[in-house]
């Protein structure tokens, strides 16, 4: 019996010793485990965080910056056709080109096929000398507005007597320009300005 009371002992610490493990040490290097999931999650949320940062404030940076780009773009290409403003910038090119006449007859606003903006074509002519028609020319290129020119006619501009044309040496420049808006309402019997949908539906 006194032999075999070691044994036992050491059987029962060892088991002891597994339940030990069991219930104190296993639990325990699982928590460790998720804890350091945890810290890995939280390490790369806070570099996702911090690059989201770094954009946000690289964004906030190159805010003036870009509020100019949409300024200029919306001017270009305005939320409304604005024709009186349009009449203005042309009758301002042919003031400061100095040509001798000049009239402005704007088309029919006409939406284009995918519904984003339209498109006013519109009838400029203008007379006056060759380098006056050139500085025209040139002004209309650069307007602050947008403009497409689709035809372009120069001819002599001179009075005509018994059929006969009698040349001067004025020109005649007659074009046809599209001017743009982002309004696709802007056709006939259309409310003037961009869409809107109310919540009565009306």
């Amino acid at each position: 019996m006194n032999r075999r009371a070691p044994i036992i002992a050491g059987i029962i610490a060892a088991l002891v010793a597994l339940l030990a493990v069991f219930l104190l040490v296993l639990p325990k290097m699982g928590e460790v485990s998720t804890t350091q999931d945890e810290l890995q999650t939280a390490e790369d949320q806070e570099v996702t965080l911090a690059a989201q940062l770094n954009a946000l404030q690289d964004a906030q940076a190159a805010a003036p910056e870009t509020e100019q780009e949409i300024a200029a773009i919306d001017a270009q290409v305005p939320p409304t056709a604005d024709l009186p403003s349009l009449f203005r910038l042309l009758q301002g090119a042919a003031d400061r080109s100095a040509v001798d006449f000049f009239s402005f007859s704007p088309g029919t606003p006409a939406p284009n096929a995918a519904g984003t903006y339209s498109s006013i074509a519109s009838q400029v002519t203008v007379s006056g000398g060759y380098f006056a028609i050139d500085e025209f020319l040139f002004l209309l290129e650069t307007l602050p507005r947008a403009a497409k020119v689709t035809t372009l006619a120069v001819t002599p501009s001179g009075a005509s007597t018994g059929g006969t044309t009698l040349s001067t040496s004025n020109l005649q420049l007659q074009v046809t320009v599209e001017f743009y808006t982002t309004d696709v309402s802007a056709g006939p019997g259309s409310i003037p300005g961009p869409s809107e949908t109310t919540g009565t539906g009306a």
